[in-house]
């Protein structure tokens, strides 16, 4: 990655909608490896399920994990957009893409989630669970109980349904693969609702590897800083989305491929000894 791949602060001026939000307006554009990352067979053979797959950092672990030779299921909301895309960077790499739009709060989308997986892959050897929701608030206050309860429906609720799902089709050697935040150690105040779902992720990935230990089955957690992705300017105030990344030693957001290789690793047959961990991708801002 050159440093013209690396975004500065100040950023552009760029609102959207609320979440979902979409990569073509995004200046600059997102780097999810489409044109640097290089595969070497790490994960050959497997097949693995990635919500919130169609953009961000989920769609830099798809491109990812193809060219590494897993074949990916791509769940999201509803961004048929940008899910055909990643699909299509999938199937690029030679691998089997399987997209599917639908609601993480919904419990019966969670199971077909994972159902669709077994039925189009005939096994399921990695699960990242990275879809999350996300609004900025000044005070709690502001906040409503309906607000609340859809953060930790989307961001936790769904990761603990999606993997009791996935775990009785997994065998020795699988990984699950959570993302969690900065925010679980430093906590923004003004995302204090998912700053507590990334919080209550790592915790409930510490216990998940303890408990899936005799199975075989690995469970760890990535922890992104500011990373360059539809989220920022989709749920975000302007002055915010301008300055982001300027808070961390590196001085800049990360690109999503730039996270994506701690995924790889964390799924690969390398890791056999790595369960429970918490991989911090942070800009050199520590978690202790």
């Amino acid at each position: 990655m050159t440093d013209t791949q690396r975004p500065t602060p100040p950023m552009p001026d760029q609102q959207q909608e609320q979440t979902p939000g979409r990569t073509a307006p995004m200046d600059p554009q997102p780097d999810h490896g489409e044109e640097s990352y290089v595969g070497s067979g790490r994960l050959a053979g497997k097949a693995a399920i990635i919500t919130g797959g169609d953009s961000g950092i989920g769609r830099a672990v798809a491109i990812a994990f193809a060219r590494e030779g897993a074949d990916v299921l791509i769940s999201y909301l509803n961004e048929d957009e940008d899910a055909r895309e990643t699909g299509r960077w999938v199937e690029e790499a030679g691998r089997k893409a399987v997209l599917l739009a639908g609601d993480i709060t919904d419990p019966a989308h969670c199971n077909e989630i994972v159902e669709r997986a077994v039925q189009e892959f005939g096994r399921l050897d990695v699960l990242v669970n990275n879809a999350a929701y996300q609004m900025t608030y000044p005070s709690l206050e502001e906040i409503s109980d309906e607000e609340w309860d859809k953060t930790f429906d989307t961001n936790i609720g769904a990761m603990f349904r999606i993997t009791r799902a996935a775990v009785k089709h997994m065998k020795p050697g699988a990984s699950i693969i959570n993302t969690t935040s900065i925010n679980a150690d430093h906590p923004n105040p003004g995302l204090i609702a998912y700053a507590s779902t990334k919080g209550a992720i790592q915790n409930f990935t510490g216990g998940l590897a303890q408990l899936l230990a005799e199975k075989g089955i690995r469970a760890n957690c990535v922890a992104p800083g500011p990373i360059w992705t539809p989220l920022i300017p989709s749920t975000m105030p302007p002055e915010k989305v301008k300055n982001f990344g300027k808070q961390v030693p590196m001085k800049r957001p990360g690109q999503p491929v730039e996270v994506a290789v701690s995924y790889v690793m964390l799924a690969s047959d390398e890791a056999s000894y790595i369960s429970g961990a918490t991989i911090a991708v942070t800009g050199g801002s520590p978690i202790i």
